[in-house]
């Protein structure tokens, strides 16, 4: 259903139930991530989107309610929308929360776990994804080997330096493309943006998806079995294991656990007295979930919250 009124389209989008706009928001810390931005008071999020016109749009996402719960998202822009950039923001959207994903199966498994009880009713699985699988990529790299409040910051200054302007309010500003960043160099990437150790891999990746050689968007809809897209993933520069884990989670692959030191301390603390536990430890603890062993992890409840 789309909606005018003189300054906003508004597109109402189903999801495959159950769903909660709560629980995908939340389900990482992306939506701490610009262009992404969540108004605490209407738990709406905000995400800057650069569609394929060249315009730039403020998406504004929030539940849109079915009978007793959630059965999708709202859309509103304060730009009228061509009907395709109207499929585009629908296409980019049903991408972003995840909407046709089914989680069926893992909710049958995750009933006789005690620790996983409250998936269902919260309907978890859904993880948050950029409208590019080229920004996931980019932010994925910029969590590795740091804090997350640097991870904020760097993901912020790509934005600022590189991202095309929203036409009402140019101080905010859209993802960079790869065509931005592959004209700008390494140097500056790790001086001016300071991505550290992380430029070269950023402008590489950003130059290989700019002249054609690599299609990261194609990943998205890959046939190949998860342990060869896993191989395609750690053949990008920046992308090792933890990495690679992180994103086939976000593309709906579930067979790797994304193993941090965050990882290390939960798993410590749940099975082995909070004795220094590594990889191998992590796998065995959710070993017997098979395909579905990054969402049993991802939302585990537990017992250790330090």
């Amino acid at each position: 259903m789309i909606g005018y009124n003189r300054r906003m389209s508004t597109l109402s989008l189903r999801a495959r139930p159950p769903f909660s706009f709560h629980s995908v928001v939340h389900s990482h810390g992306w939506l701490q991530l610009a262009p992404f931005a969540l108004e605490e008071e209407s738990q709406t999020l905000t995400y800057l989107l650069k569609l394929a016109s060249g315009q730039v749009i403020e998406l504004r996402l929030r539940d849109a309610p079915g009978g007793e719960a959630p059965a999708g998202v709202r859309v509103e822009t304060d730009e009228r929308l061509s009907r395709a950039a109207q499929a585009e923001v629908r296409q980019r959207v049903g991408w972003m929360l995840a909407l046709e994903q089914d989680f069926s199966p893992f909710y049958t498994a995750a009933r006789r776990e005690p620790k996983l009880a409250q998936v269902e009713a919260q309907a978890q699985g859904r993880v948050l994804r950029s409208a590019t699988f080229f920004e996931d990529v980019v932010k994925t790299i910029l969590t590795t080997n740091t804090l997350w409040a640097a991870t904020i910051r760097m993901t912020a200054n790509l934005v600022t330096q590189f991202g095309d302007s929203l036409p009402a309010d140019p101080s905010r500003r859209a993802f960079p493309t790869p065509q931005t960043l592959a004209a700008t160099t390494p140097e500056a990437l790790r001086a001016e943006t300071r991505l550290g150790y992380r430029a070269p891999y950023i402008h590489e990746l950003a130059t290989r998806v700019d002249a054609g050689e690599l299609d990261l968007e194609a990943f998205k809809t890959s046939e190949l079995p998860t342990p060869e897209l896993r191989k395609e993933l750690l053949k990008l520069k920046g992308v090792g294991p933890y990495a690679s884990a992180n994103l086939l989670m976000i593309l709906g692959r579930f067979d790797f656990i994304p193993i941090d030191s965050w990882a290390f301390k939960m798993v410590s603390h749940e099975w082995y007295d909070g004795q220094p536990v590594g990889p191998a430890e992590v796998e065995a603890a959710f070993e017997k979930w098979g395909q579905f062993k990054g969402l049993a992890y991802w939302f585990w409840d537990w017992k250790y919250s330090g």
